[in-house]
């Protein structure tokens, strides 16, 4: 037996993300994740500053301490691979950079606060694995049930005062809601007739 490299997307975005946490840990006055793994809020970015437009898409793999790693890579890494086989890596991969960047610019348009973290990928992971027997024509009742629990969760979180960015898991779903409708993976095979289940 042997290890598989099977997700390499998600095992990619992973590791960068636990090395530039590990970095961080160990040389805290380095500022890296501040400096290039967070994406400023309203009034911070700077169209002119090369950082500002870079962030926009790093901000996912800056995490504020291994709590918040832990608790956004376990979804990803139950739910990644999946998503990966389901509809490739690369497809996987511009969704998750979008996603990076839609909620990055909507956070700088919007809020005053700094955001990191992959919780939108998450999010997006998440609405999207409600779609992965999707047929044309239908709406999974898996997707209304997961975009009530998780989203509607979110929606009334976003009243409380926290350091979380409800706003970016919503969009982060919306986003996944989006490819899950428009972008459905690959039509299960079919058996030849007299093949077994």
């Amino acid at each position: 037996m042997r290890i598989k490299y099977n997700a390499p997307t998600v095992l990619t975005f992973t590791f960068i993300s636990a090395a530039v946490l590990l970095f961080n840990m160990i040389f805290p006055r380095a500022f890296l994740t501040q400096t290039w793994f967070m994406v400023p809020g309203r009034g911070g970015f700077h169209a002119d500053n090369l950082r500002s437009w870079i962030t926009l898409f790093t901000h996912v793999v800056g995490h504020a301490d291994l709590n918040h790693f832990l608790s956004n890579f376990a979804l990803i890494l139950l739910l990644g691979p999946i998503l990966e086989e389901t509809y490739g890596s690369l497809s996987l991969l511009l969704m998750m950079v979008i996603t990076a960047v839609v909620t990055g610019a909507l956070n700088v348009f919007f809020f005053p606060t700094y955001l990191l973290g992959a919780s939108g990928v998450v999010f997006m992971m998440i609405l999207l694995a409600s779609f992965t027997n999707f047929t044309k024509g239908e709406i999974p009742l898996t997707f209304i049930l997961v975009m009530l629990l998780y989203l509607g969760r979110e929606f009334f979180n976003s009243f409380k005062s926290d350091n979380i960015s409800e706003f970016a898991h919503i969009v982060g779903g919306f986003c996944g809601s989006l490819f899950g409708f428009f972008r459905p993976g690959k039509a299960p095979s079919k058996l030849p007739l007299g093949g077994k289940e």
